[in-house]
């Protein structure tokens, strides 16, 4: 099993920043991607930022404003989210990618969520 936990939400004004964290645990033999995906009420889905081996892609809305990076070491995501708008309100959950064993098929595993507010 795999669990998630992620921190860093809260409530900010427009212009700020905050640093969203995803830690993973459990039992797998390697992660083979992070990422953030958020979700707002009466808004569909939408994948923020991802980051596999060697690439990361970000969604047009907040490309150049949000960094996403992973500490392999510590199988941490974190996501550096600045110049924050109203619009960017929404829970963020953490998404990872991994194996259990050795060339299987890759497995996804989505956190609960933190909660992230902007205030204009």
């Amino acid at each position: 099993q795999v669990q998630l936990v992620e921190s860093g939400g809260g409530v900010v004004q427009a212009g700020e920043s905050l640093r969203l964290s995803c830690v993973a645990s459990g039992k797998f033999s390697s992660i083979t991607a992070m990422g953030w995906n958020r979700q707002a009420p009466g808004r569909p889905s939408e994948l923020v930022a991802i980051s596999t081996t060697g690439v990361t892609r970000y969604a047009d809305s907040v490309r150049g404003r949000f960094t996403i990076s992973r500490d392999s070491a510590k199988n941490t995501a974190y996501l550096q989210m600045n110049s924050l708008k109203p619009e960017d309100t929404a829970t963020y959950v953490c998404y990872v990618g991994y194996r259990t064993r050795a060339f299987t098929p890759s497995k996804d595993y989505w956190g609960q969520g933190t909660q992230v507010t902007v205030s204009s």
